[in-house]
């Protein structure tokens, strides 16, 4: 049986021909990692090896395997994603969701696909991905775009170290691309965005979506004025309620952050103005409690958060920031926001914070911001 490989092109070939046993490639996008991928695996799996194709997320597993079964007539498990070889090749998919399913498996190869975006890479290298190889002395392939400075940048570091190499290139490296579309995407791209996306660079805050520069021009001390707008975005599981409030100026006024139960959380929040208009969390446990406190406010709004309302509401923040319509003080507020990240995803783009850190400020910011916007011709006016 005859499997058409795809054809590496120049720049491909020279990770294909490395002789080390981990190697780490740091590339922009349409470089070619997915055809560089599957050269690897099916070059290893026809040896008889049992090899892993790890990926950050199940979907994009499933868009991989669906390709490779195409050139691969052999026995496959479309539910559990794994293709069985003649010889007894084996071809395994996991996701970084769930890196601990690959204890106590063993493994001559293993690809870690688009590494920079896998939560906790390096709790999951560590722990679960290099103990696989120990049996077999087996390889390792990192490939990702960069995505800051994080764990796949260190590894990326390690280059000129036993077993380990590095490799570099833009995607004006992949001869395959018409340089013009490349060029077009520079235009329209702020340049730390095209720089980390295109030519590989990997920039501290290219995933912000706020900007380093707005969030500093925005901080201001808190004045001593009324809120005439709420933000309230309510603890999940160990994260913190906070309330922040806006004056019609649109500064932070009021800001609150705590962690208590639903009972004393109500009581904190029924201390608030009760003529002024709040937009409030009401994402899954939050529904009732909405209900329950729009007894006593009578201009509160909840607000669910879901992909869609998640962007427009960050996307009005974004602006607000962008043009200093609103300031707010140092500390825990800007500190949420400089760590904030945007993600482009099938469905849209996505909103969080990185795995392990907070948003509940930016989200109170944000629903504080969204409920001056929809109510900003509300209020007592006085005429002469």
């Amino acid at each position: 049986m005859r499997i058409e490989l795809p054809k590496a092109h120049t720049n491909q070939k020279v990770i294909i021909e490395s002789q080390s046993r981990f190697r780490v490639v740091m590339c922009g996008r349409r470089f070619g990692k997915s055809e560089l991928s599957q050269i690897e695996i099916i070059r290893e799996a026809v040896k008889g090896n049992n090899v892993a194709y790890i990926t950050p997320t199940y979907q994009l597993a499933k868009t991989f395997f669906a390709k490779l079964i195409l050139c691969l007539p052999f026995e496959n498990n479309k539910s559990d994603l794994i293709i069985n070889f003649p010889n007894g090749g084996k071809l395994e998919f996991f996701t970084g969701e769930k890196l601990d399913n690959l204890r106590g498996r063993k493994f001559h190869f293993v690809v870690i696909d688009e590494a920079s975006f896998i939560p906790n890479l390096e709790s999951g290298w560590l722990n679960s991905i290099r103990p696989t190889l120990t049996d077999y002395k087996g390889k390792a392939l990192f490939l990702s775009t960069p995505r800051g400075k994080n764990y796949f940048y260190s590894l990326f570091m390690k280059s000129g170290e036993a077993d380990w190499q590095s490799f570099k290139f833009t995607t004006y490296d992949n001869p395959y691309i018409d340089p013009t579309e490349i060029d077009e995407a520079k235009t329209q791209l702020p340049s730390a965005v095209f720089n980390q996306e295109y030519l590989a660079d990997p920039m501290d805050n290219a995933a912000n979506p706020f900007g380093s520069d707005h969030i500093r021009s925005c901080i201001n001390a808190m004045p001593n004025t009324k809120p005439a707008f709420y933000g309230i975005d309510l603890a999940k599981s160990h994260d913190w309620s906070v309330i922040i409030g806006l004056n019609r100026e649109g500064n932070v006024c009021y800001f609150n952050r705590f962690q208590k139960d639903w009972k004393q959380t109500k009581d904190t929040i029924l201390q608030l103005d009760k003529n002024c208009p709040i937009f409030i969390d009401s994402t899954g446990v939050g529904d009732p409690i909405t209900e329950d406190l729009q007894k006593a406010f009578p201009n509160m709004q909840g607000y669910k958060y879901t992909a869609h309302s998640k962007q427009q509401l960050m996307e009005l923040l974004v602006s607000n920031i962008h043009q200093k319509q609103i300031t707010f003080p140092d500390g825990i507020i800007k500190d949420e926001l400089d760590i904030f990240e945007y993600q482009f995803t099938s469905t849209g783009v996505r909103y969080n914070a990185p795995s392990g850190f907070h948003d509940d400020c930016v989200n109170a910011l944000a629903l504080a911001v969204m409920c001056k916007e929809r109510n900003k011709n509300v209020g007592i006016y006085h005429f002469i």
